[in-house]
């Protein structure tokens, strides 16, 4: 399950609701010392934690999130300086040269971020923050980065450092600090669980109609149908498409103008939100859930009604895997 980090209300929302630091670590199954730096945007957590506080505090995913529409000015004052401080330290430390040559080096080979991220044994969005000087990076992660670059540690080493003496990535530091200027700052509802994306990736298709009890009708012949940006994990994925949350079937988790962005690949487990599809153009949106007898089922609310799932039906399961809000 990839992870995130992102300007965040948990903490607002937890005492609006009654909900202890305590009762929020129990929950999620972390210690105390991990709430207080996901609280504060220090630590990264995955998609079914991020949901798993959304359900504990009886609010929207949307309402977890920093933005300038609700959260006050002080607060989008105070993320904004920190991505200000992080910026800094990054540059002294180096990790802009080296995300600066990563890039130049990768798309000489005509490489794709995830294919270095594969061959690199890390995930997308990992191998992604490293390119943006956003991550420092251990001897084994260079090492690999290195391998999938087709260079030895050593010859990694000599190349960055002839880039920079050659003044060959002034470049492209400058647009990568103006890509992270636009990535750090609030950008009202419309944030991605996994970052704000730009104009440089490809677009996905999106469908999804209103169809009976709360069901989505997706007809994927339409050739009407719009298009947004394509989140960088899905890419390189032929099958992935887009669904408009064009019903209120999962109660107040999810804004009704929530876009699902969905891979039929991926495989789906408990604690995931997944299309159930009831006919090749019909579909439930399920949160997965698991009961006292390891019997796997899905949740709707609104009213709240179990779907059972059994083992006939997982090709039927297509897993959401990232969400605009």
């Amino acid at each position: 399950m990839e992870e995130i980090i992102f300007p965040n209300q948990i903490r607002l929302q937890r005492k609006k609701k009654g909900v202890s630091m305590q009762a929020l670590a129990d929950h999620l199954g972390i210690s105390l010392s991990a709430v207080s730096k996901i609280e504060k945007g220090y630590r990264r957590l995955n998609q079914d934690q991020l949901i798993s506080v959304a359900e504990l505090t009886n609010c929207s995913l949307q309402d977890l999130y920093v933005n300038e529409q609700n959260s006050k000015q002080e607060v989008v004052q105070a993320w904004r300086r920190e991505q200000e401080r992080r910026s800094r330290l990054n540059a002294d430390a180096g990790l802009k040269v080296l995300g600066a040559a990563l890039r130049r080096l990768r798309t000489d080979r005509d490489m794709t971020l995830m294919e270095v991220s594969e061959n690199a044994d890390m995930t997308l969005s990992v191998y992604h923050r490293i390119e943006m000087g956003q991550r420092e990076v251990s001897d084994k992660e260079f090492k690999n980065i290195a391998t999938a670059l087709s260079f030895k540690p050593e010859e990694l080493k000599k190349e960055v450092d002839r880039l920079k003496e050659e003044g060959e990535l002034e470049e492209i530091m400058e647009k990568t600090d103006a890509k992270y200027k636009s990535l750090a700052t609030p950008k009202g509802s419309h944030v991605s669980m996994y970052g704000v994306y730009t104009g440089e990736l490809p677009t996905i298709k999106t469908y999804g109609t209103v169809g009976q009890n709360g069901n989505i009708l997706i007809n994927k012949n339409d050739v009407e149908a719009k298009e947004v940006t394509c989140p960088f994990q899905l890419m390189d994925k032929k099958d992935a498409y887009a669904v408009n949350l064009c019903t209120r079937r999962l109660g107040t988790l999810l804004p009704s103008r929530a876009v699902l962005f969905v891979d039929p690949a991926e495989t789906v487990s408990v604690g995931d939100i997944a299309l159930f599809y009831v006919s090749e153009t019909e579909a439930m949106v399920l949160s997965i859930r698991e009961d006292d007898n390891a019997q796997v089922y899905g949740l709707r609310f609104n009213p709240e009604e179990r779907v059972d799932i059994n083992c006939n039906d997982l090709d039927k399961l297509h897993k959401v895997v990232v969400i605009n809000l």
